[in-house]
């Protein structure tokens, strides 16, 4: 037993489904100003929310200052106990919201939890004790809430990263980790980070996006994904290219699951993200070094490792550095209809980044040999942008065609066009540009014919889909 509390019998009040939005949330505000009704009475709640705490953790013995699933039903009757004492007027809906919060200082991530089980909230980002923002819908906005201090964010990073064997101290002032539903994590602390820890997290919904999902929200249209079905199945190698947010990641999640159920496959990540509904899948993660710098296990060393593996497909959730150049090499050795993603800004970038990203695999290639080896690895790249209004879409279908001289030829199949209607949302779409894509014949021999005018200029800035 953790402590003995009082023998006063509290009704406990049952905390709600995870997957559903909180409807008492603490209100936003997307730029500083005076404080409004609503965001001053979240205030309230996250100073009650620290005055519970701070009364429980100080009757806990100090050999005790993690609690585990044991004393679960201690603690809730504590903070019920507690919540009826200092905050008798509170109503139903935000003392059941004060309860959540306080019970997730002791078995959840703290002040940051109500964030994570809210599924408006794509990412969390606390900058420091007192700054804590969340991204809703594409815009940043600060909330309410607060840590106690610097301590208190650490305890926080130390309970979402020890489980996973990852550490963080004044040697490795930077971790990236994930959450258990393989959410994306990167900490900082000082020296590397001046004004305290931060915490930077990226959410992944409890089920992974499908096609039609983004059909829905508007990325993509049933003709595009219709395409890009064809292209997978036919075992085109494929780039996602974009920027930091875009959704690359969701996107080659997506991709991937048009992989047919009976082809070995294998992941390889820094931090294990991609979710894949096939049966036959290798999930492979990198792993840092120990404290005496051994033990390091790089993205290189896995794609190298899964050439022997006998892979049918390999999915690389980033290429960040030399292992872009094995990526090159299996695209060319038979891992055809491989699939992974890279930051750059267009297609045109894209290849730059491909060519600089293999000259840091340490060998001296000429750029045209390099070049040679993207034009007969590399048959499609999709560019993914993120929008003035934060809104994330498709931009560009890019097919590589071969070289002409020392040059990459590509061609554009279809091009976002841009559009903000009354409320300041882009509504834009995919335009064809009119090319017919050179690997129409592949496509056909896997048996997808699509219809040619699919990729017709009709006239004007091009067929719109």
């Amino acid at each position: 037993m953790l402590f003995n509390s009082s023998s006063k019998t509290v009704a406990t009040l049952p905390p709600t489904p995870a997957a559903e939005p909180i409807s008492a949330m603490p209100e936003l505000k997307p730029t500083p100003g005076p404080p409004s009704e609503q965001f001053a009475q979240a205030k309230e709640m996250d100073r009650l929310r620290k005055e519970v705490v701070r009364q429980i953790t100080g009757v806990m013995p100090t050999s005790a200052q993690e609690p585990n699933e044991a004393d679960r039903p201690q603690i809730i009757q504590l903070v019920n106990k507690i919540i009826e004492e200092i905050a008798p007027s509170v109503d139903v809906q935000q003392r059941e919201e004060l309860f959540r919060n306080c019970l997730a200082e002791f078995f959840g991530f703290g002040p940051i939890q109500s964030f994570l089980d809210d599924p408006t909230v794509t990412e969390v980002m606390v900058n420091r004790a007192d700054r804590i923002y969340v991204e809703r819908h594409g815009k940043p906005l600060l909330t309410a809430v607060t840590f106690d201090d610097d301590e208190h964010v650490r305890k926080i990073i130390d309970r979402i990263i020890l489980p996973l064997g990852r550490r963080l101290d004044t040697k490795t002032p930077l971790v990236d980790a994930r959450l258990p539903d393989g959410s994306r994590v990167n900490a900082t602390i000082p020296p590397c980070t001046i004004d305290g820890p931060t915490i930077t997290i990226r959410k992944f919904g409890k089920k992974a996006m499908t096609v039609e999902d983004l059909i829905r929200f508007g990325a993509m249209t049933a003709p595009i994904a219709d395409f890009f079905k064809a292209c997978v199945r036919a075992r085109l190698n494929i780039i996602v290219s974009g920027g930091t947010g875009s959704g690359k990641t969701t996107l080659l999640n997506v991709l991937s699951s048009f992989i047919p159920d009976d082809e070995r496959i294998v992941t390889i990540e820094d931090a294990a993200e991609l979710k894949l509904g096939q049966d036959h899948v290798i999930r492979m993660e990198s792993r840092k070094p120990d404290l005496d710098g051994t033990g390091e296990v790089t993205i290189r060393e896995l794609v190298r490792n899964s050439l022997r593996m006998r892979p049918e497909r390999i999915v690389v959730g980033e290429c960040r550095g030399g292992e872009t150049l094995d990526m090159l090499q299996a695209m060319n050795t038979g891992h055809d209809g491989s699939l992974t993603t890279l930051h750059a800004n267009t297609p045109r970038d894209a290849i730059s980044r491909i060519e600089t990203m293999s000259l840091m695999g340490g060998i001296d290639f000429p750029i045209r040999v390099i070049r040679e080896q993207v034009a007969s690895a590399v048959q499609l790249i999709i560019q993914q942008s993120r929008l003035r209004d934060g809104s994330r879409r498709i931009t560009h279908i890019t097919e590589i065609v071969g070289m002409e001289g020392e040059k990459l030829v590509q061609q554009d199949l279809f091009r976002y066009e841009d559009a903000i209607d009354a409320n300041g949302k882009s509504c834009g779409t995919l335009r064809s540009t009119g090319q017919r894509p050179h690997c129409t014949p592949k496509l056909e021999a896997a048996g997808f014919k699509l219809p040619m005018d699919l990729f017709m200029n009709t006239g004007g800035p091009g067929r719109r889909l």
